[in-house]
């Protein structure tokens, strides 16, 4: 067989893989929207996670348990370039929202409020803006809540989907992840939250030494 005549077929192998491996991600983030903007959430975070689930619905993993969150970086709803790991050093409050979502609209005055008390004592607020098509509703949202910190603007999702099994990955809209100083995922909340429970979330990571 000639060079010539095998090309085409090498060329549908490859069309045919990459296919299929963007119907994997879909699926992957039609799954994570099927829970989206519940006040509820779901449990469990895949695989050998270590959390302990405490009575207010708040996942925590000891210090030396941990995963590494992974990279989350791009442009800001701003358009701005953002890598969550240049707050290395700082508490990382991450929160996972979208425009649509009301349980989102709900808790946005709280974490705009936490973020101002706790930015002097090294705590840093960044949010995932998730399944916006436009941009300019994400901006819109923010206007409307005085939202101050940046947001990674992730219309599709796909860094979501780079949280791995065992870990306390974001599987719902909203989501929030606390990470400490090292970078690691140390809680995690799978519903809208309320300023005293997201001030319970920091404060045992905001105290580690």
């Amino acid at each position: 067989m000639s060079a010539a005549s095998r090309a085409p077929l090498r060329t549908t192998n490859w069309t045919s893989s990459r296919r299929a491996a963007l119907i994997a991600a879909g699926a992957a983030v039609a799954a994570l929207l099927v829970s989206a903007c519940s006040s509820g959430g779901v449990s469990g975070g895949g695989g050998d996670t270590n959390f302990i689930m405490g009575k207010n619905g708040i996942s925590t993993v000891e210090k030396d348990k941990r995963h590494p969150a992974p990279d989350l970086s791009g442009k800001t709803i701003d358009d701005k370039q953002l890598a969550v790991s240049s707050f290395k050093g700082k508490v990382v409050v991450l929160n996972v929202w979208g425009s649509w979502c009301a349980p989102c609209r709900a808790e946005a005055p709280n974490f705009e409020k936490v973020h101002n008390d706790l930015k002097a004592q090294g705590v840093q607020f960044v949010g995932l803006n998730v399944a916006d098509p436009q941009v300019n509703n994400a901006r819109a949202f923010e206007k409307e809540f005085g939202v101050t910190y940046p947001s990674l603007y992730d219309p599709s999702s796909k860094l979501m989907l780079r949280f791995g099994k065992g870990t306390l990955n974001p599987q719902a809209i909203p989501s929030t992840l606390i990470l400490d100083r090292d970078g690691k995922i140390a809680a995690r909340s799978l519903a809208a939250l309320s300023e005293e429970k997201l001030r319970a979330m920091i404060t045992p990571v905001l105290a580690e030494k």
